[in-house]
């Protein structure tokens, strides 16, 4: 795994407005940075990250498997008691899923090491997709790159297929915050994937959906919600007036309960627990168990629920190395070996495998100036070459 440096398409502007992007001369394109790639060989991507992502996610399936039997999974991740038989359920029923990412610790030497799974609501699904193939497509043209220069990037292909097979009936409904342009663009990205498969669709705002008098969700025009992507933590509909209404809405959900147990960051010391010494898990405890004095004095305290790297804090030789503030934490932390990112010319790339409909499909990084990936962080192209 290599930083290569690199001079940016001679058209970057015409390819950011095609694509939807805002440009500023000098500055580019914002959270974008392609005057570099990472380049791996075909044998990390499929050994050290296509692999490993394979046995996580049945490792995922496995601890879904015991939750049915457990209660205690559901009680350590601080899910609300009322909704337990409804996660239950959608996982028993096998609802399906469509997408996640996990993210890595990986310097194309060493294992790639598990840091979290965004499970539910993961963003940046455009730029890994598409406009990084873009990227690489138009860098051979212009004789940026080699021209044997390939990518790990199925994730549009595999989005079409799995949107064709969900058995989505009537009308798919796409939901999300409207006013985060992260989210909006990942729902209107999802929603074009979605026509291509051949769906009807209809885009909203999470507060524009509506409960009938039988409970069930509606949209503007008073449809009937029966299918909903909501690009909208589990967590939080719990927590509001909108979640009595669960239960009885009759709704399939994209992501489906069941994802509420593993985008939560108490998935890692249950994993650790399940499977103890794997070698892309890391040792992994929730904050108040007695096994988390094994991790001495160099950790990781993470929420269990958060986003975008906000209330992490890294402890090092026991002093504070970095930590983003927040508002997350009241529910709880885990704490979590402390394995760095690896370094590159002062910057700290974040590797991302995406798994869609349960199938390795494409590699993201992201890069920041810190040890903490937070939302000022750069998308910056990947390659595979031998």
């Amino acid at each position: 795994m290599q930083r290569i440096p690199v001079a940016q398409r001679p058209d970057l502007k015409g390819a950011a407005l095609r694509h939807g992007y805002d440009y500023s001369a000098g500055a580019g394109v914002p959270f974008w940075d392609e005057t570099a790639y990472y380049r791996f060989t075909l044998r990390q991507i499929e050994n050290d990250l296509e692999k490993p992502a394979e046995e996580i996610d049945d490792m995922c399936f496995q601890l879904l498997d015991r939750s049915l039997a457990d209660e205690t999974v559901y009680r350590r991740l601080c899910i609300p008691e009322g909704y337990w038989d409804y996660i239950a359920a959608s996982w028993r029923n096998r609802e399906k899923d469509l997408y996640g990412r996990l993210d890595f610790s990986y310097d194309g030497a060493g294992d790639a090491k598990l840091l979290e799974y965004n499970a539910d609501t993961p963003t940046t699904l455009y730029e890994s997709a598409v406009f990084q193939w873009v990227w690489l497509e138009e860098a051979i043209s212009a004789g940026l790159i080699p021209p044997d220069c390939d990518q790990f990037a199925e994730l549009h292909e595999d989005l079409v297929a799995a949107f064709q097979t969900m058995g989505a009936e009537g009308l798919l409904h796409l939901a999300c915050l409207r006013d985060v342009e992260d989210d909006r663009e990942t729902a209107k990205y999802l929603e074009e994937c979605a026509r291509e498969a051949g769906l009807e669709t209809n885009l909203l705002a999470m507060r524009d959906i509506g409960v009938d008098a039988s409970g069930r969700f509606t949209d503007l025009e008073d449809r009937v919600i029966t299918t909903l992507f909501k690009l909208y933590p589990w967590e939080w509909i719990m927590e509001e007036e909108f979640g009595r209404f669960l239960v009885g809405c009759g709704v399939h959900f994209l992501e489906p309960p069941w994802k509420a147990v593993l985008s939560n960051k108490g998935l890692l010391p249950l994993l650790w627990d399940m499977f103890e010494g794997h070698p892309n898990l890391l040792p992994a405890y929730f904050e108040d168990d007695p096994r988390a004095g094994a991790l001495s004095d160099s950790y990781v305290r993470k929420p269990l629920l958060s986003r975008q790297g906000s209330n992490i804090e890294i402890v090092r030789d026991g002093m504070a190395l970095s930590r983003k503030d927040g508002p997350y934490g009241e529910e709880g932390h885990i704490v979590q070996a402390f394995h760095p990112l690896p370094e590159f010319d002062g910057r700290f790339p974040l590797v991302g495998c995406w798994i869609i409909a349960g199938r390795p499909a494409g590699v993201s990084i992201r890069e920041g100036r810190t040890l903490i990936t937070g939302e000022d962080a750069n998308f910056v192209p990947h390659v595979i070459l031998d």
